[in-house]
């Protein structure tokens, strides 16, 4: 019954929710009316176009609505233009503009004059089909290019060999790309070193005597060419003189769309040839092909703009004694582009729809709605949600048609369109009803009635006509035609919450009963009025706020309107943006300053007012930044580097973000020459972090300090730190030298190249040129920086012979190239290509040897600050004993991490002793060491020191979950999963929670938790033909991490035909019973209620049974010590052979702590095992089968062992492991024994070993490689054991061989192990178990161990050392007569016919038994010891 219900409830509830294009298909099924979305969109919309007057103009638009050939009656679209928002009215005689039959729009003829510009503007395509609706194209710019002017024109100019030259030429920003230049009236081909500017100008660079000449600028119009005037070029000698070096033009701030390309320029002349480099921020552009090309000298060509060039570039110029800088800043927009697009929807008459619509862009996109064309404007039943989707509630067939969702910003617009069909009430999922439907509800009351919500409640119908009837509530405010449905949670519920309501309105009720055939008669209506709001007061108006200083806000607000009695207090809200933390203050006046806030910081607050019925409405919520300050600390990681004789480089990093206390506007750099007092300044922007101070003098000590500044003022500075600038500036009056050495290493697809620099290092170094190719250097040619050692050629083809040339250069020219060449290693070559380049060479920055090299510095420590910070400190053996820094010296710090797939160095230089490495991630290992560098000469890399950040919380979710349904068991599924990407940590647990409901709340999901080393876990008696919503959030000892997205899986539909057999097969398994999986026997009484057997006798069996055990372990001991106390002489050859076998295996401890050893007591009828400790809290027992004999030995099966598994996994399911873990902790004073009582194979040589490694293979017997069976899944091996936890390792064999034990292997007692004197006695720990018993009939038994070792491995029982004592002579007399008493040795056999124990044998009743066995053991030991 009540899954018919929940299948009719589900039934309805599709009604509700957004029908995809693919429901048309189940209509069509259910015989229903639904039509098919329409095929409506636009295969063209027009965009920007720039037009010329007097020149026709045309803008595309085609829409798309059916193929004619396929569907000749389709619809066809009419299309209609707009221009500014308004329609144009195209008069069939306006033969100068038309729609073309595809839609486009052509204007034959533009007209454009300075006071009549009817063709410019904002066009858009509108499409119709009468009987759908109407779609509207993205909208496109029509601009119309104006008469060509130029506001500069070229000028004579002279130009001397080899510099740079600009001739000018502006004319109108849309005319540019129509613009062009003629050199002695011929067009001019332009190049890398002929370069025409965004502006129009043109570049001549490097210049030669043919490039002398008239030159004229001019635009191509529609109409005629204009022409500027004609500039004489004149090129004159190179005289030799220093010339000062300027820019003739600087980049200027400039924004692009994505993909297109840029030119930034930058022109500079003087002489010597200037050297001009590229930064973006801090970092050096590096030439590429395809992407990046220095042209015209110097300027910049960027081709495929992405969002990540965006920055501010700097063109750096250098001469010998001079440094040039200009900055621009680069902002690439990126056109909006959808996430996510609108999606067709199949609905009914009241229902609530969404549309949901994500897009992207930068700047941030604004969306708009349209409806069939025209503008959706937000009202109680049209709302906007999340800033970008559109609900409607309470749908009416007029609803019906074409949604656009229209997304804009700076850099373009675009849109998505979706249909909206009403469904007919005959089509509400039930096709020809078979009988009759509910009359209607009765007595519908409003039983709760509140100023935002109303609870109804009635009666059912008189005639149901029906079981598990379903209801729908129809309301709607009174004035509007527009009614909302809610439908009832589950089958049969007479109530319902309407939740949303406006206070002080009225409302219309009524409810419709649903049966399997349908809808039923509707309730009469019902008017019920909301609740004024007038206990409480209104919100207060006019709250402001204003920042009074920078920790403070003054508040001030009005009396609110409604106070509905006297206001009898205020509080205030305030929450800092960004943060959750809400906190709130009592306010009794109309005006309150908050104190103690966070300097330029912006806040959200809100004020309440309180009455003698409690808060009233609260005002919205408004925003307010604390005024700024000076910032409270200095700059970071402050740098110098000298440049050269007169100037020096300064570096350095913001304050930190919390002492920043506003918008840094800019950088003070103070610096004094020597000891002097006066100081000199100068001021940088606020994003520039480095400054070139140049005009200094030669071989002059300087000191330096820089300030942050905010337009408050400057902030603390910096400590003082030291130059020295050089005593004389290198020689670049000809090219370097040849590199001392270059050396290759070939790799797969790449080669990397490492050299050292010439060793005539008096000339200036500007950079190296790389050239490679195959059998020629000079197909491909690569230029990197001068401080470079090492570069890595990428892209290469294996197998390839390759030539390389490395030539130094600067700005006289190149030197001379060395040249090398190496064969790329062949495809199949397994060396990973991932190499770490500062391994391959060892100080990549080492120069050629100095006489005097710099010592490295030394005690590099690495300290754990946080989950991603490490500060590194050193020393430096070449400072005076303060270690106090009066040089120009610097440091490098260069780090790395341990992961083999991150190998790539970063570096910070700084002027202390100390770094503060931040932005690292949390737990892992980072290796980090230093350099110094003092003017030219630098040191090697230091030891490496290490340290591994602290975890943190997951910062992303477990990947991979699937959820699989299990064989043969239908209400059991499986979950699996992969760790989290980002763990930060190990991870020590996962919860999994799941639901029916994906928009639950989390505290209502089920939660299940998992140990951290298992990622699959099986969820049982989950209810059929339902679907489940699965997500799984992962641990670490900070904390829990994300959860995952929902995975969701439903249920089959009904049981399978084996679930008898399959219930049989998981009955509760205890983890000692030897029970098959299936098929107990004919006349088997196992698992069948109502048959007890010898069940009346089990009290009495348990009793005899530990009764003779502790009577034989008695005799079995006394006899096991008479019979190893001989004489003196043959203890000591025992003892040495003992010794023989055990000398690998000792044990820490001291002799005098002995204590009464734990006990394996084998017979072949009985076991006692001492079972270490897991390390996890839930020990994972392993299967082990012991067969009878070897003729006895089954090929394994792997569902055997799958069955294993589910019986063991059933059992702990009624008792979770954490609470066994519990149990453990209560009882584990001793060691639990599992005792096994039916025939048991031979044991071999047991070797007790503090490791968990397997005997060697020799070591080991033929037949543990013939018989030994694998660990089930789940087992897992201890990786926890020391030596003072020894493990044993070993197997069962099945060979008919008498067992021996590990030390005395003549004696003739099989129980024990009793090693000479041991260092000390080891002791296991305990742990809870549960007793093996047996069963009768022919069976596989299976042990249950816990298994330490690695999978494939079967654990043997563990050897038993027991302490020597005193040998005396009085000992010895008074054994002599006991043993005479007593059966030899050898004749304590095991019972041939074992005695079963009954299944319901509780642990807690062997553990009592135990703790009295060992009692006795200890009043033993004391009597043998007196």
């Amino acid at each position: 019954m009540a899954e018919r219900g929940a299948r009719l409830l589900l039934s309805l509830l599709c009604l509700t929710f957004l029908y995809p294009a693919t429901t048309v298909s189940r209509h069509a099924e259910k015989g229903t009316a639904a039509r098919p979305f329409s095929p409506f969109w636009f295969s063209v919309e027009p965009w920007d176009t720039l037009a010329v007057r007097g020149a026709p103009a045309l803008l595309n638009c085609s829409a798309h609505s059916g193929d004619p050939a396929s569907e000749p009656t389709a619809p066809q679209a009419r299309v209609e233009w707009k221009k500014d928002g308004t329609f144009l009215s195209l008069a069939p005689d306006d033969g100068r503009r038309r729609v073309l039959p595809d839609g486009s729009l052509l204007i034959s003829s533009v007209v454009h004059s300075k006071h009549n510009k009817p063709d410019e503007g904002t066009y858009q395509c509108v499409a119709t089909i009468d009987s759908l609706g109407t779609i509207a194209s993205r909208t496109a710019r029509l601009t119309v290019a104006g008469m060509p002017r130029f506001s500069s024109q070229p000028a004579a100019a002279s130009i001397r060999l080899g510099d740079s030259q600009v001739l000018a030429c502006d004319v109108n920003p849309d005319l540019v790309p129509l613009a062009r230049w003629e050199r002695e009236r011929e067009p001019l081909e332009l190049s890398s070193r002929l370069v025409q500017l965004p502006n129009g100008a043109l570049v001549v660079s490097n210049a030669s005597e043919a490039d002398a000449g008239l030159y004229r600028c001019m635009v191509e119009n529609a109409g005629p060419a204009k022409t500027s005037e004609e500039a004489q070029l004149t090129i004159l000698p190179e005289t030799g003189e220093e010339r000062q070096l300027e820019f003739l033009v600087e980049p200027l701030p400039v924004t692009k769309v994505v993909g297109a390309s840029l030119l930034l320029p930058c022109v500079v002349t003087g002489y010597p040839t200037p050297y001009v480099r590229w930064m973006v921020g801090d970092k050096l552009v590096e030439e590429s092909e395809g992407k990046l090309e220095l042209v015209g000298g110097g300027s910049l060509l960027i081709y495929n703009l992405t969002e990540e060039d965006a920055g501010v570039y700097s063109c750096m110029a250098d001469i010998t004694n001079n440094t040039i800088e200009a900055k621009a800043e680069l902002t690439v927009q990126v056109p909006p582009e959808f996430l996510k697009r609108p999606a067709n929807i199949y609905a009914h008459e009241s229902m609530d729809i969404m549309f949901q619509c994500e897009v992207t862009g930068s700047p941030a996109p604004t969306v708009k709605w349209v409806k069939n064309g025209d503008a959706v404007i937000p009202s109680d039943y049209f709302k906007i949600i999340n800033e970008h989707n559109l609900q409607v509630l309470g749908l009416v067939k007029s609803d019906e048609g074409f949604y656009q969702c229209l997304a804009e910003n700076d850099a373009g617009n675009m849109q998505s369109s979706a249909q909206l069909i009403i469904l007919e009430h005959g089509s509400r999922g039930v096709a020809n009803p078979t009988g009759p439907t509910p009359s209607a509800p009765r007595d519908v009351v409003a039983s709760l009635v509140s100023t935002r919500f109303i609870k109804l409640t009635w009666r059912p119908p008189a005639e149901p006509n029906g079981e598990d009837l379903t209801y729908s509530v129809y309301f709607n405010q009174e004035g509007t035609n527009r009614e909302r449905i809610l439908n009832t949670s589950r089958p049969g519920e007479m109530q319902v919450t309407i939740q949303n309501l406006m206070p002080d309105s009225k409302y219309k009720f009524r409810v419709v009963a649903h049966n399997k055939n349908g809808l039923g008669e509707s309730s009469a209506v019902l008017k019920v009025a909301t609740q004024g709001e007038v206990q409480v007061p209104g919100p207060a108006p006019n709250l402001q706020a204003v920042s009074t200083t920078p920790t403070s806000v003054t508040l001030s607000w009005d009396t609110p309107l409604t106070g509905n009695g006297d206001v009898l207090t205020y509080k205030v809200y305030f929450m800092e943006k960004g943060l959750d933390l809400e906190q709130d203050i009592d306010a009794g006046a109309l005006s309150y300053t908050l104190m103690g806030l966070k300097k330029f910081t912006e806040y959200s607050i809100r004020v309440v007012a309180f009455n003698k019925h409690g808060p009233g409405v609260s005002t919205g919520d408004i925003t307010v930044t604390t005024l700024s300050d000076v910032p409270s600390a200095p700059p970071q990681n402050l740098t110098v580097e000298v440049h050269n004789s007169k100037s020096i480089m300064v570096r350095w990093q913001p304050p930190p973000p919390g002492a920043q206390n506003g918008e840094i506007t800019g950088y003070k750099i103070r610096y004094r020459k020597g000891t002097r007092k006066s100081e000199a300044a100068e001021t940088t922007g606020g994003t520039q972090l480095f400054q070139l101070i140049d005009g200094l003098e030669r071989g002059t000590e300087y000191t330096f300090r820089v300030s942050a500044i905010t337009v408050n003022g400057s902030g603390p500075a910096t400590e003082w730190s030291t130059a020295e600038t050089f005593e004389s500036d290198l020689d670049e009056s000809r090219v370097p030298d040849i590199p001392s050495s270059l050396h290759v290493r070939p790799l797969v697809n790449s080669i990397v190249v490492s050299w050292t620099p010439p060793e005539n290092q008096d000339m200036v170094v500007r950079g190296y040129t790389i050239g490679y190719g195959i059998g020629s250097p000079h197909a491909q040619t690569i230029k990197v920086d001068y401080k470079q050692r090492y570069y890595s050629i990428e892209n290469l083809d294996p197998s390839s012979h390759y030539v390389i040339t490395l030539k130094a250069f600067n700005n006289v020219g190149e030197g001379i190239p060395v040249y090398e060449s190496a064969i790329t290693r062949p495809q199949s070559d397994p060396i990973d290509p991932d190499v770490d380049l500062y391994e391959l060479f060892h100080a990549p920055y080492t120069p050629v040897p100095d006489p005097t090299p710099m010592l490295p510095p030394v005690g590099v420590q690495a300290s754990v600050l946080s989950h991603d910070t490490i500060k590194v400190t050193w020393a430096d053996n070449s400072l005076p004993k303060n270690q106090k820094i009066t040089d120009a010296r610097y440091y490098t710090v260069r780090w790395k991490t341990n992961i083999p797939a991150n190998t790539k160095l970063k570096t910070a230089n700084t002027t202390n002793l100390s770094h503060m490495v931040m932005g690292l991630k949390p737990n892992t290992l980072y290796e980090f060491s230093v350099m110094v560098t003092k003017g030219r000469r630098t040191s090697t890399w230091s030891m490496t020191a290490q340290g591994t950040t602290f975890e943190t919380i997951p910062s992303s979710s477990p990947k991979d979950v699937t959820v699989v349904s299990k064989e043969l068991k239908p209400r059991t599924i499986i979950v699996n999963w992969q760790p989290p990407s980002e763990a930060n940590g190990k991870i020590t647990g996962y919860i999994i929670y799941y639901s029916t409901d994906v928009n639950a709340e989390v505290h209502d999901w089920v939660i299940e938790p998992v140990v951290g080393n298992r990622l699959t876990h099986q969820i049982q008696e989950l209810t059929l033909d339902t679907t489940y919503y699965f997500k799984i959030q992962a641990r670490n000892s900070k904390g829990m991490g994300p959860m995952s997205e929902a995975v969701h899986f439903r249920t089959p539909k009904t049981e399978s035909s084996d679930k008898m057999a399959n219930d049989q097969a998981n009955l509760p398994v205890k983890p000692g019973s030897n029970q098959p999986p299936l098929d107990h026997g004919f006349g088997s009484s196992h698992g069948k209620p109502g048959i007890t057997g010898s069940g009346d006798n089990h009290i009495l069996v348990i009793v005899v049974i530990i009764s003779v055990g502790a009577f034989t372990i008695i005799v079995v001991v006394v006899g096991a010590f008479l019979c190893t106390r001989r004489t003196t002489s043959h203890q000591k050859k025992k003892r040495a052979a003992s010794k023989s076998s055990n000398s690998s295996h000792k044990y820490k401890g001291n002799s005098k702590d002995l204590k009464p050893p734990d006990l394996w007591i084998h017979h072949e009828r009985l076991e006692l095992k001492p079972i270490d400790k897991s390390p996890e809290p839930n020990p994972v027992m392993t299967d082990t089968p012991i067969p009878r004999t070897s003729q006895d030995i089954n090929p394994v099966d792997p569902s055997l062992d799958n069955s294993l598994l589910q019986r063991r996994n059933s059992y702990r399911g009624h008792e979770s492991e954490d609470s066994i873990s519990a149990l453990a902790g209560r009882r584990g004073m001793r060691p639990k024994m599992m005792m096994p009582f039916d025939t048991q194979p031979p044991q071999q040589s047991v070797r007790n070993t503090p490791s968990t490694e397997p005997l060697p293979p020799q070591a080991q017997p033929p037949c543990q490689a013939e018989h030994q069976h694998p660990e089930p899944e789940g087992s897992y091996q201890d990786s926890a054991a020391t030596d003072d936890e020894p493990s044993a390792s070993g197997s069962y064999c099945s060979a008919g061989q008498p067992p021996t034990a590990h030390v005395r292997p003549t004696h003739p007692l099989k129980s024990f192990a009793v090693p000479a004197n041991p260092a000390a006695i080891f002791e296991s720990p305990a742990l809870p178990s549960m007793p093996l018993l047996t069963q009768t009939g022919p069976q596989l038994h299976s042990v249950k161990t816990a298994s330490i070792g690695t999978l494939g491995r079967v654990r043997p029982p563990m050897s038993v050392t027991v302490p020597d004592v005193p040998e005396t002579s009085k000992m010895l007399e008074d054994v002599d007569s006991v043993l005479a008493s007593l059966p030899s040795c050898s004749s304590l056999a095991p019972r041939s016919n074992p005695v079963p124990f009954p299944q319901s044998y509780e642990p807690d009743e062997l553990t009592e038994e135990m703790a009295h066995l060992e009692d006795l053991m200890k009043d033993l030991n004391a009597i043998t010891t007196a």
